[in-house]
């Protein structure tokens, strides 16, 4: 969507908050030991207790209120019976709907324990952190959309790994996914889209270890590596305008 009024920052920044502050308790909370599950069952809380929706289930029947994608899992990973390990890569990935308005927002996070590939894990965290905000850094009006991919890669390529070039972020507002889509990790250089001011968009880095496509499983949800390759993807809520870009998920 398009921001068009006042009434529209005022509802994207409302959820914006909620679901930051659902990521951001997941995140606090998470702990070996816990399931997947279990740690979903934390975010579903603080999306219900501030009366939004989660986005997953509410568009797509999700089985879960939030995707919980561990290592290997580049998206879209079931919640369950899945204990979450010392040594393990965890991405929470959370949206949610409030009033007609949607933000979508995510980060990973290596949990501490004996790993004989603790620091690949933790570059990997961080690179992908570092990779979003330079992406988010080019959402300004009037810029060609395909620059906050080229820069994603840039700095997943400065750190010695790949970007997952069938995943990508999107435009959201009034919906989970709008147009724009496809916004690559990845300079895609036959793209002319521009930015418009005013544009709400859900930028996304996935940095992997090896692997640059990945496969969803027979379950229909869960999008893996095909080579066992670690993924860390961070995510927030960005508004473009002419004096730069707004993230919305802080």
């Amino acid at each position: 969507m398009t921001i068009e009024n006042e009434k529209d920052w005022e509802g994207l920044r409302r959820i914006g908050r909620i679901v930051a502050q659902a990521r951001d308790t997941m995140i606090r909370r998470l702990e070996a030991g816990m399931t997947t599950k279990e740690l979903d069952e934390i975010g579903e809380a603080v999306l219900r207790e501030h009366g939004a929706i989660p986005a997953p289930s509410k568009e797509y029947g999700f089985p879960g209120a939030t995707c919980i994608s561990i290592n290997d899992v580049a998206a879209h990973g079931i919640p369950g019976g899945r204990k979450i390990r010392p040594g393990d890569i965890v991405n929470v990935d959370v949206s949610a709907e409030l009033d007609g308005y949607y933000a979508d927002t995510g980060a990973t996070v290596f949990v501490e324990g004996g790993t004989k590939d603790a620091e690949l894990k933790r570059r990997l965290v961080d690179s992908s952190r570092k990779a979003l905000a330079a992406g988010i850094a080019e959402a300004r009006s009037g810029a060609k959309l395909n620059r906050i991919g080229k820069a994603i890669e840039r700095e997943a390529r400065s750190c010695g790994f790949a970007v997952i070039r069938n995943l990508a972020g999107h435009g959201i507002g009034r919906k989970l996914h709008e147009e724009p889509g496809d916004i690559t990790n990845f300079e895609n250089k036959r793209d002319s889209r521009l930015l418009r001011n005013g544009a709400v968009l859900a930028i996304e880095s996935f940095l992997s270890t090896g692997a640059e496509y990945v496969d969803e499983e027979a379950d229909g949800w869960t999008i893996r590596t095909p080579d066992r390759s670690l993924v860390a993807q961070f995510e927030h809520t960005v508004v473009v305008t002419k004096e730069g870009p707004v993230v919305l998920t802080v």
